[in-house]
């Protein structure tokens, strides 16, 4: 049975508030940033644990499949860039962190796709920028940046003024937090203090080398999350491309929160089982990854590219990197 979106239909967001714990102990490792370290609000009270541009990329990458270089199953033939070093496989619009504004796709040495986007964008070069217009080709060749969004700072490409924001923001923070400070050495065993071969032995690495560590403590760790349905729907494209993406944010979704969620050495959460409910739409559900949900998106993205939604093969455009010194 195919996913009941009608609840939505009067809403113009979607919100989820998901409870986290910690997988194992107490503790866990919050996102640091340079010069500031965890990202501490509320005076001291919560954190930051994921921010959004992590998160968005987290949610990326469980629709990857390393091992084959491609989409997940239930994903192929959904339209992406492929990136190829020669025979190898480079990257692409769904793993690299800048999508289809990755200077791995803009700036190769290969002007082929580059100009062949330059052309079906021309139309935008001059006024107002259409974003019916903008939103169907980015779905031709990289669906994914009509979720989490994509900017083309590219002076050729209609003035760099092709921007989308994202339609699926999700982040997670920690409130009620205590820092549980703590330490450890690295040990040299052929020479503890470090000087037996030189001066400045210690800034090689040579010698005992204590530090400090901060981990964090919560009495409540929250993943929020929000799916922009106004927006979504003012791409203005076909009813069937409006459901697919709304599915394939909810795809993403439950495969994060379904996955180990281990986001660094000393930082893993799980979520308690049972029903994730929307917080503003009532009655609604984060379906389950079932065949309802696999289906639903699979049937729908076979009929888009079926139609023509899609370019390359299978979904894929292919374009090869290479740089003036290749």
């Amino acid at each position: 049975m195919p996913v009941d979106l009608s609840p939505l239909k009067s809403h113009h967001d979607l919100l989820f508030e998901i409870p986290l714990k910690v997988r194992q102990g107490h503790r866990f490792q919050p996102t640091g940033f340079p010069d500031l370290g965890a990202a501490e609000f509320n005076d001291g009270k919560s954190l930051l644990v994921e921010s959004a541009q992590s998160m968005a990329n987290r949610l990326e990458a469980v629709c990857w499949d390393e091992s084959a270089n491609d989409l997940v199953e239930p994903l192929r033939g959904l339209s992406y860039v492929k990136v190829m070093h020669g025979e190898k496989y480079l990257t692409s619009s769904v793993t690299d962190s800048h999508r289809l504004n990755s200077p791995y796709i803009l700036e190769s040495k290969d002007k082929s796709f580059f100009d062949a986007l330059q052309q079906e964008l021309g139309v935008l070069s001059k006024g107002p920028i259409d974003r019916k217009v903008l939103a169907k080709k980015l779905l031709k060749y990289d669906a994914g940046s009509l979720i989490h969004g994509v900017f083309l700072a590219k002076e050729q490409l209609a003035g760099g003024r092709l921007r989308v924001a994202r339609a699926l923001t999700a982040f997670i923070e920690a409130d009620g937090v205590k820092v549980a400070a703590s330490g450890g050495s690295k040990q040299d065993h052929v020479d503890p203090t470090g000087k037996a071969f030189g001066q400045g032995g210690a800034e090689k690495g040579f010698g005992h080398v204590p530090f400090p560590r901060d981990e964090y403590t919560a009495e409540k760790i929250t993943l929020y999350a929000s799916l922009d349905l106004a927006q979504v729907r003012g791409y203005g494209l076909h009813d069937d491309a409006t459901t697919m993406l709304i599915l394939l944010a909810l795809f993403k979704l439950r495969s994060f929160v379904d996955s180990p969620m281990r986001l660094r050495t000393a930082c893993s959460f799980v979520r308690d089982d049972g029903d994730i409910a929307s917080a503003n739409v009532t009655g609604f559900k984060l379906p389950p990854l079932d065949d309802d949900l696999r289906g639903s998106l699979k049937e729908l993205i076979k009929k888009l590219a079926g139609a023509e939604a899609f370019a390359g093969a299978n979904g894929v455009t292919t374009v090869t990197f290479t740089t003036q010194a290749s």
